[in-house]
């Protein structure tokens, strides 16, 4: 689940920047109410391609792609692509500054060399920034994300201070519903948002890190979400995995952390040929085995043990380069991952709110 950096904007215009936050308040102001905002409703069906555009009328939503790579050399490296809208009101995108769209893009390339992190900004409505179905193509500046209708081959560019990737993804399986077929809780209070995932990209193309330009391959992972009030007051975090296994079958898990009880733990079990089963509370047991000091101080837990008994899933997760922390507006931690124990693989999490 992805919705930290427009938790930044939700938070700045509707708590105020300079405002003190109440104790309870939910992690970024996405516990907050949002009642004249669509809702995320039970028995909503998704359709594609039109569910790959924007959903006007809710508040937040975004576009989340994570690569594990390699490169002719053996060596390790991850790519994140994201692109988050967040609406200040309601009402369709306008061609013109009366949009209500906020847009926020992140990249980041994590390898040989460390983590390097890179942030955009745009306004709606004057073609900076937006994501069209048909075909499929999201774009924030000159970053951008395309190809065709139903995804199923893209595109991936960006760039930042020192480095640049240029992908191309092609998916060999089909895309995941989450939840109650797109229906993902993530509070025991019943708030929610429509999640689906295309995690079977085969990847191929170039990193770049200071001039160095370098072929890998690898496997990527895209997420889309959108609600206008995902979490429940008092909730003040939350860590994400989404892990590629050596066996061909994918697991999304995450736990969402409250100020006061016990975390919300909820994910995906997805076969090699994209079958799912829906887990939730304690089907899933995520323990912090190892932190690491990030280079603002912040101590982080980057070596985990992941547990699902009902399919015989025991395994270490371990970041591959433990200061991966993002140096954007609303700061968190993402990176790459590797997995030994049960069975091996690659992966990426995310962890905020620390």
């Amino acid at each position: 689940m992805k919705p930290e950096a427009w938790g930044l904007i939700v938070l700045l215009l509707l708590s105020g920047c300079d405002q003190p936050e109440p104790a309870d308040k939910s992690f970024a102001g996405l516990g907050q109410e949002a009642d004249a905002f669509r809702q995320v409703t039970r028995n909503h069906v998704l359709e594609f391609p039109r569910d790959h555009a924007a959903h006007n009328g809710f508040r937040i939503e975004w576009w989340y792609v994570t690569a594990n790579l390699k490169d002719a050399q053996g060596r390790e490296w991850g790519a994140q692509w994201t692109l988050f809208r967040s609406a200040l009101r309601t009402g369709a995108e306008t061609a013109d500054w009366s949009s209500p769209n906020l847009w926020m893009g992140h990249a980041a390339l994590t390898g040989p060399g460390g983590h390097q992190s890179s942030e955009t900004l745009a306004r709606g409505g004057i073609g900076q920034a937006g994501v069209a179905s048909q075909p499929f193509r999201a774009w924030i500046n000159d970053w951008s994300l395309q190809g065709s209708d139903d995804i199923g081959q893209l595109q991936m560019v960006a760039r930042g201070e020192g480095f640049a990737y240029r992908l191309n993804l092609l998916s060999t399986g089909p895309l995941v519903l989450h939840g109650a077929q797109g229906y993902s809780e993530k509070s025991g209070k019943g708030q929610a948002s429509y999640y689906y995932s295309q995690p079977f990209y085969q990847v191929s193309g170039e990193v770049e890190r200071e001039g160095q330009r370098v072929a890998v391959t690898g496997n990527a992972w895209l997420d889309r979400e959108w609600s206008s009030q995902p979490l429940a007051a008092g909730q003040s975090g939350w860590d994400w995995f989404s892990l590629h296994l050596d066996s061909g079958a994918k697991l999304m898990l995450f736990r969402v952390r409250e100020a006061a009880g016990t975390p919300y733990r909820a994910g995906t079990w997805i076969s090699a040929q994209g079958r799912t089963q829906v887990l939730q509370g304690e089907q899933i047991q995520l323990q912090a085995l190892a932190w690491s000091k990030q280079d603002n101080g912040v101590e982080m837990p980057t070596r985990w043990r992941v547990q699902v008994p009902s399919q015989g899933v025991d395994l270490q997760v371990d970041a591959l380069e433990p200061k991966a922390w993002m140096h954007t507006s609303f700061p968190y931690w993402e990176g790459p991952v590797r997995i030994s124990g049960s069975v091996g693989g690659r992966g990426y999490l995310e962890m905020t709110g620390y």
